[in-house]
């Protein structure tokens, strides 16, 4: 297979990692402005399946020996909710990612977790015990969310302050940023609280990432004039390969594919030019064979249940309107009125719906009304129902 690497790795080598200097370049030369007491806030969005994380994780390696670098998937928060994610979910993970990057730097020890505990807990006296024939009190406590939270934002600054003869910053990557809108309170407000902190901090360094459309309303949220982190947030979108570059990275990494002209113009059309789909298509067609347009047209649906499994997985966890609404737009954008009429029911009735399909960015929002966000997506559902006469419901 060359050295193409499978479609979900973001964890690339020097050999995988391909046509991301200008990228590169841009993010890492601000990111540089934190060694000089600045405090950079970068939010780099882009498609699903684009290469913001592998970016990421570039980048991290690039800074890791001179910095202390974070990097927190805030998709992982699941495992610190209850019922849903809250605040204190995202505040659990942000700091067990701290603690992990310490760890892996030598730059932290225990004692700053024993530290944590006592400073994010209220204490009461539960009973006094007797142990070797000395009264010991026998406290009982439960977290402090106002208390966690301060002491979680600010640890960063703090880190850096115990270590600046060791390192020349901190740097703190948010992945997969769009989560924040699953959280169980105003994302808006939380957004504000986060920004409080940040802009009185130095020589620490901020990417958020995630898997946002243009369109979408947490965008305008952090960057927005009257968002959080407006005039005060460098956003940076990253590109699909074009289909010049998609060509010449094939030829790079997968020589033994022979496309005509017809066959890699249709192949570019099924993929969009995301490096996620390039990649796995590419791994599933016929080596050293003629790959022209009929080719790539019955390759490409053979491929369509391994191109589109991330977003299958969400179908199936869908409730039932969720999963109508999606197929009611299959065909073409429509208004919320006009949804809720096929579907037979209010458009206030839909609205619960439609912003969790937003949140997963499985729809977004444009002047001609709700669509699909993924072609791939779109074309699964078609190719099902041309093959079975209904949806998979």
């Amino acid at each position: 297979m060359g050295n193409l690497p499978l479609g979900n790795d973001n964890d690339l080598d020097d050999m995988q990692f391909y046509n991301r200097e200008i990228e590169t370049s841009f993010i890492s030369d601000n990111l540089e402005l934190t060694k000089k007491g600045s405090t950079p806030t970068i939010l780099l969005t882009g498609i699903r399946g684009v290469g913001k994380t592998a970016l990421m994780k570039k980048i991290k390696k690039d800074f890791q020996d001179r910095y202390l670098v974070v990097y927190m998937d805030l998709s992982s928060m699941d495992k610190f909710k209850d019922e849903k994610l809250t605040r204190f979910s995202f505040m659990k993970l942000f700091y067990e990612s701290i603690i992990k990057a310490c760890r892996e730097s030598n730059i932290i020890s225990i004692d700053k977790q024993i530290l944590k505990y006592f400073k994010t807990r209220n204490f009461r006296l539960d009973k006094i015990a007797s142990i070797d024939k000395i009264p010991v009190p026998i406290l009982k406590s439960e977290e402090d969310y106002g208390k966690f939270a301060t002491f979680v934002m600010d640890l960063p600054q703090q880190i850096y302050n115990d270590c600046k003869n060791n390192i020349e910053g901190v740097l703190i990557f948010m992945d997969e940023f769009q989560m924040l809108k699953q959280v169980d309170d105003d994302v808006n407000r939380f957004l504000w609280y986060i920004r409080s902190v940040i802009q009185s901090q130095k020589y620490v360094g901020y990417i958020f990432s995630g898997s946002m459309s243009v369109k979408d309303d947490l965008i305008a949220d952090i960057a927005g004039q009257n968002g959080a982190f407006g005039g005060r947030i460098l956003n940076y979108e990253v590109k699909t390969f074009s289909s010049d570059t998609t060509k010449n990275y094939l030829t790079e990494k997968a020589d033994y594919l022979e496309f005509t002209d017809e066959g890699f113009d249709r192949f570019y059309k099924c993929t969009n030019g995301i490096p996620y789909y390039i990649n796995t298509f590419a791994r599933l067609l016929p080596p050293n064979e003629k790959l022209n347009e009929e080719k790539i047209i019955f390759e490409f649906k053979k491929a369509l249940p391994y191109l589109s499994v991330h977003l299958t997985n969400e179908w199936y966890k869908l409730n039932s309107q969720e999963k109508r609404i999606i197929t009611a737009i299959v065909e073409k954008p429509l208004k919320r009125i006009e949804i809720a009429n096929k579907l037979g029911v209010t458009s206030g009735a839909i609205g619960a719906s439609l912003k969790s399909l937003q949140n997963k960015t499985l729809i977004e929002l444009d002047e001609n009304g709700f669509k699909i966000y993924d072609s791939i997506f779109k074309t699964w559902l078609k190719n099902e129902y041309e093959e079975k006469g209904t949806y998979p419901y």
